[in-house]
């Protein structure tokens, strides 16, 4: 009979070692405990399972406290999904602790935070607005923003959005996150993609305007950057666009001075995308730091980190 080329191996010369002395990835201390009804935050925090993503939670928790506590850049770049969760009363009050002290957004973000200051609402139905041409009309919109752009170009898209919504006294301009920023004299950039936002569509846009203001913004941000070493940016739903402006900006940082090597990054996102991790939570940490990468839910995530960072703080 023909000998088989692959015979089944004799389990029975398998050598095994003893339980006891392997080395476990999880331990009882690990686990998750019920916390007591009425429990505080910091109990319900501490009953958490100590692994995986609560690991990375407490530690980017840690790393913005420690930030804030000795004064450090803690920089949040924000998609404009972050203001539509509803999250411009957390991120407010993190900028009163200093667990934010410099924001950069999009063009979309700047567009819901001005029209969360001046009439309470944003967020319209595309899908409905697109049958007729009617969707991103909103002339009031148009004109503030644009107007804006046109008073950006020497200071600043983020710091002139602020001031008019300031000067304009909007109504509801406490809950706009570039008039607090203003306020508390903390660094807030736009980073604009022309032809991306509904505002480009108005009679009203100016091309050289835009770019200029935003241009401006690049180069602050480059500024911030370069006050990173020991600090924290956290990039929240932002895909393409502020992954991209932010690589640039510390390359930029870096060839001024190469003193911003250790910082810690991370990436919140409902997908985790080539960009995010790539260009903030990865490359820029190569040379030292963290990069830590959440997948979550906005309006779950964003809370529980802010709470998680008052706490310690």
């Amino acid at each position: 009979m023909k000998r088989e080329m692959f015979e089944p191996v004799d389990l029975d010369r398998v050598r095994t070692t003893p339980l006891k002395g392997r080395k476990s990835r999880v331990a009882l201390s690990d686990l998750a405990r019920t916390p007591r009804k009425g429990a505080s935050f910091r109990e319900f925090e501490k009953s958490l399972p100590g692994l995986l993503a609560v690991r990375e939670m407490r530690a980017l928790a840690d790393a913005v406290a420690r930030a804030a506590r000795a004064r450090k850049t803690v920089l949040w770049m924000i998609g404009a999904h972050v203001i539509k969760a509803g999250l411009s009363p957390v991120l407010i009050e993190l900028m009163r602790c200093r667990a934010l002290t410099a924001l950069a957004m999009n063009g979309a973000g700047a567009i819901h935070d001005y029209e969360m200051a001046a009439c309470g609402k944003t967020s319209e139905d595309v899908a409905r607005g697109l049958k007729d041409g009617s969707f991103g009309m909103a002339g009031e919109t148009g004109v503030f923003l644009n107007r804006a752009a046109q008073l950006g170009k020497s200071v600043g898209f983020g710091k002139a959005l602020g001031s008019t919504i300031a000067i304009a006294r909007l109504p509801h301009r406490d809950i706009s996150l570039l008039h607090e920023a203003l306020r508390n004299d903390l660094p807030a950039t736009v980073h604009v993609a022309i032809g991306t936002d509904i505002v480009h569509m108005h009679p009203t846009a100016d091309g050289a305007a835009i770019g200029a203001a935003s241009f401006t913004d690049f180069r602050r941000l480059c500024s911030v950057a370069g006050t990173l070493e020991g600090g924290v940016v956290i990039n929240a739903g932002s895909a393409v666009l502020l992954p991209e402006a932010f690589l640039k900006a510390l390359n930029v940082a870096r060839n001024l001075s190469n003193r911003v090597r250790r910082f810690t990054a991370a990436n919140l996102d409902m997908i985790q995308h080539y960009r995010p991790n790539v260009n903030v939570v990865e490359r820029p940490t190569a040379l030292g730091g963290r990069g830590i990468s959440l997948t979550g839910h906005h309006e779950i995530m964003i809370p529980l980190l802010a709470q998680s960072v008052i706490e310690r703080l």
